[in-house]
Parts: C-alpha cells; sequence; structure tokens
C-alpha cells in the first residue's frame, strides 16, 4: 500500500518541547513570535491576573489541558474542552464552532471570554501600555506602542511556530523506520474502508478542515449545538469541526466536551456510537451503522494512534 502523505521536509520553525519554557528575558527578543511566547504566559492579559494562555494550554500536554474543562477566572469553567494549539499554522478557522478565520482574530478571543480571561481587549492593551517592558518590546519588534492589531499578531506569529512533525508515524513515512505489526494494522484499518477514520482525518495533521456531526447532540442533556450557533443553519446543529490527531495520545479528555478520558474510549465510541447516545440528532451518515471492529482491531487502531506522538512528548 503507498504510505499516506510522505512528507518531503520538515516543517520550518518547529519547537523543541521538552524543556520548553515561556520565561522569555526582555533582552532576548528580538521576534515577533518571541514576543508572542512571552505574551502566551502573561496573566496581566486576564481580568483578575490568575492566568495566562498557557494556564489552559499547558505546554507538557501538547499545549491542551488535563480537565474535560479548563479553570478561567473567579474558578469559572469553559463551556468546552480546550483544544491543542500545536498543528494551527495551515488551518483555515479556529475553535470547535469555526467563529475565527485567522490565527490573529482567534489568539483575541479568549481573552475578552468571560469564562476565560475576561478582560476586555481595550482594557488589555492599556494594561500593556502601562508596561514600560511592554512598550519596549512592541517599539522594538512593531515600532509602535501595543494596540489591538499587534498583540494579535504577535500571538499569531508564536502559534505559527508550534508545529510538530516529528513522530513515529513521520518515520515511517520517510522511510526512516517501521511500524510495528500491531501498528500498521491499525494503520491499514485507519485509512481502509472499515474504520473510515481517514474520510475525515485527512491529509498532514490529520484532518478535512470540516464539519461534522457524530453524535453527540440529541437537543436535551446533549445540547451544544456547535457550528449552528455561528451559522444559525439547521443542518449544521451539533457539528463540530474535525480535531488534528497529532500528539493525540497526550491531548485528552476527549471531543468537545471532553467527555472521554481514553484513547480506547473514543475508539468505542466510533464503534458503536448508538451505544452511547440513543436519539442523536442530524448525525452524520458515516456514523449511522456499527463499525463492527474486533476487540484486537480497536486496539491496533489505538496503537496507530499513539504513532502520532510527536518524540518530544514521549515519556521515557
Amino acid at each position: 500500500m503507498i504510505k499516506m502523505f510522505a512528507i518531503a521536509a520538515i516543517l520550518a520553525g518547529m519547537i523543541t518541547v521538552l524543556g520548553f519554557s515561556f520565561n522569555v528575558p526582555e533582552e532576548t527578543i528580538k521576534t515577533s513570535a518571541e514576543l508572542g511566547k512571552k505574551l502566551f504566559s502573561e496573566k496581566l492579559l486576564s481580568k483578575d491576573s490568575s492566568i495566562s494562555c498557557a494556564s489552559c494550554h499547558k505546554a507538557e500536554f501538547a499545549f491542551a489541558d488535563t480537565a474535560a474543562f479548563s479553570t478561567g477566572i473567579y474558578g469559572k469553567l469553559t463551556n468546552r474542552n480546550t483544544p491543542s494549539v500545536l498543528n494551527m499554522k495551515n488551518r483555515p478557522y479556529y475553535f470547535w464552532d469555526g467563529r475565527a478565520s485567522t490565527l490573529e482574530e482567534q489568539s483575541l478571543m479568549p481573552i475578552e471570554n468571560p469564562n476565560e480571561m475576561g478582560l476586555p481587549i481595550k482594557e488589555a492593551i492599556q494594561r500593556l501600555n502601562q508596561s514600560e517592558s511592554y512598550k519596549r518590546l512592541f517599539r522594538k519588534i512593531f515600532k509602535q506602542l501595543p494596540n489591538e492589531k499587534n498583540l494579535g499578531a504577535a500571538f499569531a506569529a508564536f502559534e505559527q511556530t508550534l508545529e510538530t512533525v516529528d513522530s513515529k508515524f513521520d518515520d515511517w513515512s520517510n522511510n526512516i523506520s517501521d511500524l510495528s505489526v500491531e501498528e500498521e494494522r491499525g494503520r491499514e484499518l485507519f485509512v481502509g474502508n472499515k474504520a473510515k477514520c481517514f474520510d475525515c482525518h485527512s491529509m498532514e495533521d490529520f484532518t478535512d478542515d470540516r464539519f461534522k456531526n457524530i453524535g453527540l447532540y440529541n437537543g436535551k442533556e446533549l445540547s451544544d449545538a456547535g457550528r449552528y450557533e455561528i451559522t444559525k443553519k439547521e443542518t449544521d446543529k451539533g457539528k463540530f469541526k474535525t480535531p488534528g490527531l497529532r500528539n493525540i495520545a497526550v491531548t485528552g479528555p476527549y471531543m468537545h466536551d471532553g467527555r472521554f478520558k481514553t484513547l480506547e474510549q473514543v475508539v468505542s465510541y466510533y464503534n458503536t456510537p448508538f451505544m452511547f447516545v440513543d436519539d442523536p440528532l442530524n448525525i452524520d451518515t458515516t456514523f449511522n451503522k456499527p463499525l463492527m471492529l474486533s476487540q484486537q482491531e480497536k486496539k491496533d487502531l489505538v496503537a496507530f494512534l499513539k504513532t502520532l506522538t510527536d518524540k518530544a512528548y514521549i515519556k521515557r
């Protein structure tokens, strides 16, 4: 079988995550990405100066969180599970519902969100302009004082560096090493017609960048309508964007509501969605029938998914 989407070259700007630190001394900052990295951990950008972007996007967990819902200011919980911000450089939209179309736009929304950082952007800019250090840095990088546009630009520049393409799968794809027998069986299931994973999780970051209703919406206890809240189209009810699968083994819990703690639970759900939710609304036809995977096949799929973990996150 032809190897899927072999990667010809390592993407520029890839970070080394082990030992990753946001403690960036002012004198070492020379680029907008380095400034964005510093701002990513800046707590003064939250209403009560208690949290930063890095509080929920934890570097050691592939810039995701380990809780179903992250904790924002004053102990408030987010409405949806915190996704990883890795491998976002080439995405056409952001958030589970796709409400932001650029990294610049995306980066500012959590600052204003009342359940996250809860700070109006105007006030965030005022705070930055009250800091002699940040005024010096913005003048140095952007030749102007902090404003909404260059704040978003700094965040976006940093996030564009967060690309990972150094996994066991990438080594296999580039003919550097082989997959195990179990991993290879899982890969064949992943791209085959039985498990159907590749129908949605395609391209180099394992996402088709589309919105799908996988059956976790019934308008009752499962009432998050996802993409519908943005478009108001009935056909979008219960749809969420297909997440990329790189580093998926370290970014649990899973789904937009963080309901599944393990990859094994995720695979079991896709195998028989109606065993979990018996009255889903608007579910995509792909998920209408059980996959009929055996226990071994489910194990094989999980084994393959674990090969997508960048080596920086593999515990030794």
